[in-house]
């Protein structure tokens, strides 16, 4: 069964962590819809390897039109948590159980959607204590899964534990 994925992405977010999982959930048949402020802009990675056109704007779209959240890290997702409609939009799949995958910087949108008291999580070593802060019981480990809905890993590294994760969870 395919799933729609809203991707939501601005420039800096880190290069791998969008194309090795978004590669892999096209090929498993789900689609990707990238999302920013502006439809039709491109968004560049931190690396300067990818860059990647915004399919819609967050003013224009809904999250009950998804099924499943990914949140690339990089930049990216410290740049968007200033930003209360992207907050408002993660949070809504937080809080409607549905599928979020989040890796590296990604649970910082997460953390200021305030979503993570009590639940099982990693991230970046730098995000660690503000996930801790958060109530998330962090773990520094490859990739967690909590519960049915939520995936989190740490660094590019980790990225083929996370999509694996991923994927199974959009089965």
């Amino acid at each position: 069964m395919s799933k729609k994925i809203a991707v939501v992405m601005a420039d800096h977010f880190e290069d791998s962590e969008y194309t090795d999982p978004a590669k892999a959930f096209k090929e498993a048949g789900h689609s990707l819809t990238v999302i920013e402020n502006e439809k039709g802009k491109t968004v560049k990675g931190k690396q300067g390897q990818e860059s990647v056109k915004v399919d819609a704007s967050i003013d224009d779209v809904k999250p009950e039109d998804f099924d499943a959240l990914f949140i690339p890290g990089g930049f990216s997702p410290d740049i968007l948590r200033a930003d209360d409609k992207f907050v408002t939009f993660a949070k809504a799949f937080m809080d409607e159980k549905k599928p979020v995958f989040a890796i590296c910087h990604g649970p910082q949108l997460l953390i200021t959607a305030e979503t993570l008291n009590g639940r099982d999580a990693t991230g970046y070593t730098s995000i660690a204590v503000d996930l801790k802060n958060a109530g998330a019981n962090f773990h520094d480990k490859e990739v967690v899964v909590c519960g049915n809905q939520l995936v989190t890993s740490r660094t590019p590294d980790d990225l083929p534990a996370f999509t694996r994760e991923s994927l199974t969870l959009l089965k």
